[in-house]
């Protein structure tokens, strides 16, 4: 695949910032694991909160129409639909809104705790912008996708998303965007695939360059008392998730760390004014030096910082996410 190159571009400043929401709320640990209680929050809205996108349940069996062959398409244009796809003997759900006639294809993956539906506002916009078809999915244990007991692995969550795309007929040409959490599958998935992407718009993504050996000790420390706390009820949709976000981070993060993104894969490194780390300047200040690390290390990449937002940007700055996506597909290749 061959593609024309996008011209370097310096550090940027959006210059329209959002809406300021009214409503707080504790940022979750499983974002990130990188919040000291009681002092970091983040904008959003009270129903957007990890327990209501992820399911406690297994999803009920999906409907014919919903687990139809790639050939048989996703339906009319400008219209979602589901896929079940399995994969390793777990189900994974898929929306589709198919494209208008090229080949590109925007995948959004959502933060940590969060479901496909943290798209659902922007994935109609993008789609009437691009004309591309657009895919949001929900990783397992998230929305309508099954279970899997033990630990989060960002191997597993790559072979789903790599498996999903597969079963759509998926090859090549793909702008993935991934906000938060999704980072760490975004940098695993270039490196192993970086002919099937066309370019990535990282949003205040966890990156390789943050977690260094100082750093890890530090994330897992902070993050203890609510993981505790989510351990006396196991079976809550969020405290699963944070539970098993923490098993083995401190040895699955030292190998992130050494992950390096393909030079080949353009990307946008959007990050937010606020960052997650809002109430710890030092950590706050690691979080910006990560990106700019990050963006520095290979050709083809940009930092634009989301002015005026939290570390939820699709929600406090979704023309600016809109902004970077349109501008990452419309790359020649």
């Amino acid at each position: 695949m061959s593609r024309t190159p996008r011209t370097p571009r310096p550090p940027r400043t959006s210059d329209t910032p959002g809406r300021r929401r009214s409503t707080h709320r504790v940022l979750p640990a499983l974002a990130l694991l990188t919040l000291t209680v009681g002092t970091l929050t983040a904008c959003g809205d009270n129903d957007s909160a990890p327990e209501h996108a992820a399911s406690a349940a297994a999803p009920a069996p999906a409907p014919a129409s919903a687990t139809a062959s790639p050939s048989s398409g996703a339906g009319p244009a400008g219209v979602s639909k589901l896929r079940m796809i399995t994969n390793d003997g777990h189900r994974l759900a898929f929306h589709v809104t198919p494209g208008t006639g090229d080949d590109r294809t925007i995948v959004l993956d959502s933060g940590g705790g969060e479901d496909s539906s943290q798209w659902k506002d922007l994935v109609p916009k993008l789609h009437a912008a691009t004309g591309a078809t657009v895919i949001t999915y929900d990783r397992a244990g998230l929305g309508k996708s099954d279970v899997v007991p033990g630990p989060w692995k960002v191997e597993s969550a790559v072979d789903d998303l790599k498996a999903g795309l597969d079963e759509l007929g998926v090859t090549e040409n793909v702008t993935l965007v991934s906000h938060s959490q999704a980072g760490e599958i975004a940098n695993y998935f270039a490196k192993d695939y970086p002919r099937m992407l066309s370019g990535a718009v990282l949003v205040d993504a966890n990156l390789p360059p943050f977690f260094t050996d100082e750093q890890i000790p530090r994330l897992v420390a902070v993050s203890k008392p609510q993981v505790d706390a989510a351990m006396k009820d196991p079976d809550k949709p969020a405290n699963r998730q944070l539970i098993s976000t923490a098993e083995g981070f401190a040895p699955a993060h030292q190998e992130f760390h050494k992950v390096t993104w393909p030079d080949s894969v353009p990307a946008t490194v959007i990050v937010s004014e606020k960052t997650p780390l809002d109430g710890s300047p030092e950590d706050a200040q690691h979080w910006r030096d990560a990106a700019a690390a990050f963006t520095e290390a290979g050709p083809d990449r940009t930092l634009v910082t989301a002015e005026g937002s939290s570390h939820d940007v699709p929600k406090d700055r979704p023309d600016l996410v809109l902004k970077e996506i349109e501008s990452m597909s419309a790359t020649e290749h």
